[in-house]
Order: structure tokens, then sequence, then C-alpha cells
């Protein structure tokens, strides 16, 4: 389905919405196999968090994408090869001077600073935002908890196709579940199914050319599972453009 941009809702309606997207995100649950585990957090972005736009997940502008200011940067050791690109943890203060005693759930849209690898353990760089949730901007640098936990997602599976001819780009996002992307396969009308190659962040390429062919989309997270998309972009789908699909 090609995606139109559409105005806010106004008023009340707007409100409304912005309480539902609070309630779905504290609803997330935790992983079956994850626990809490000790980390260290500092923050970044400004209160603004145009600080945030950007970085190693190829997400660019966090707001466009919907992930808003609930995000967070991951040290290289969480972040592999870009693998937790979005991914969602809950994240709390512990015992640190400053801490308010509260749990936030971000999604991890960049890769850390390479001096968070100095510190012992992972590191969550958090957008401002995110920080003012579980502790007092002036600590800093607080010691925490943090666990994945679902992704709770408005809408489908996008699609975002860039490059050209002979390099189809595709940044995929906006992902349930797990959030994260393992694999990602593409099936023009005419061609087999073709497994994507991993470029970095959550972009993926293929020098098939699909080109006047109606695609869908095999998206498999770290888990595992696998959800299939047919017909999202259609015959005369162009560049630049995003499409959404199905959702785990």
């Amino acid at each position: 389905m090609d995606l139109e941009m559409k105005s806010f809702p106004k008023g009340a309606a707007f409100l409304l919405f912005v309480l539902a997207l609070q309630l779905s995100a504290t609803e997330a649950s935790a992983l079956p196999d994850e626990g809490w585990k000790a980390a260290h957090a500092t923050f970044y972005g400004g209160s603004d968090v145009q600080g945030t736009n950007g970085g190693a997940c190829g997400y660019q502008n966090v707001f466009a994408l919907g992930y808003g200011s609930m995000t967070t940067a991951i040290s290289p050791q969480l972040y592999g090869d870009g693998n937790r690109c979005g991914a969602c943890f809950e994240v709390r203060c512990t015992g640190a001077r400053g801490c308010l005693y509260s749990s936030v759930i971000v999604t991890a849209t960049n890769q850390g600073p390479q001096w968070s690898t100095e510190y012992p353990g992972p590191h969550f760089h958090l957008a401002q935002p995110a920080f003012n949730r579980i502790a007092d901007i002036t600590a800093g640098h607080v010691p925490i908890e943090y666990r994945r936990v679902n992704c709770v997602r408005e809408g489908g599976i996008k699609f975002a196709i860039h490059g050209q001819r002979y390099s189809m780009q595709v940044l995929v996002y906006n992902v349930g579940g797990k959030g994260d992307v393992s694999g990602l396969a593409v099936k023009g009308q005419r061609s087999e199914w073709i497994q994507m190659i991993h470029l970095w962040g959550q972009i993926w390429s293929t020098q098939e050319i699909l080109d006047g062919q109606s695609l869908c989309f095999r998206v498999t997270s770290s888990d595992g599972r696998s959800v299939t998309s047919c017909d999202v972009a259609p015959a005369m789908w162009h560049y630049g453009k995003t499409y959404e699909g199905s959702q785990f």
C-alpha cells in the first residue's frame, strides 16, 4: 500500500490519539528469555531531540518514521552489525542519586559513541526526553537495568525503496514483535524469492532488476518468525516512496 501524508487530528481527537500511543507503549510485554541486566545510561540530542536524527540504523528522521522521542543509541556490543536496530528495551534507573525509580520503553535507532565502550557492560545513550523519564537530567550518567520487550507499532511494516535500477535499497522500519530484522527477501511478480543483502543498519539491497513488477517482501526477525506481505508495491512503484505491508 502506497503511503500518503495525512494531517494530524485536531483538538480532543489528537489528545486521545497521543494517549492511546502512550498506553500501547507501556503495555509492551517482556520477552520470555529476557530478564533484567545491568548497564549504564547517558543522554544526547537535546530537549528537542534533533540531535538524534541520522545515525547508524539508517532511519534519518526518527519522528517522520514514527519513533518519536523515546529512542536510544546502543553500545557497539548491543548494536553488532545493526541487527538490533528497531529493537525495544525497557530501562530503569537503579540506586543512583537522581533516579526517578520509573521505567521507560525505548527503541534502538542508533549506535552509541565509541567512548561508551569504556563503561563496564552495555551502554544506553538515551534521547534526552527518555532519560528524563528515569533520572534527573543533572545526574548525567546513571547505572540502569534493561530488558528486551516486544515492540508495539501502529500500522504495518514499512518499506522505503531507494537506489536505482541496478541497486535497489530498502529501509525496513516500524517492525512489531522483536522489532529487529535479521533477514529480508523480495519477490517480483516475474521472479523467484531473492534474499536481499544486509548493507548496514536496517538497509537491505539487491542488484536484481525488479522495475515494473509488483513486489512481495518477507521479513524475518531474530526469533525466527517471518511475515510475508504480497503486492505491497504495485507494478508501477517508484524509488523514493514508502509502502506498507503486514505486521507481526
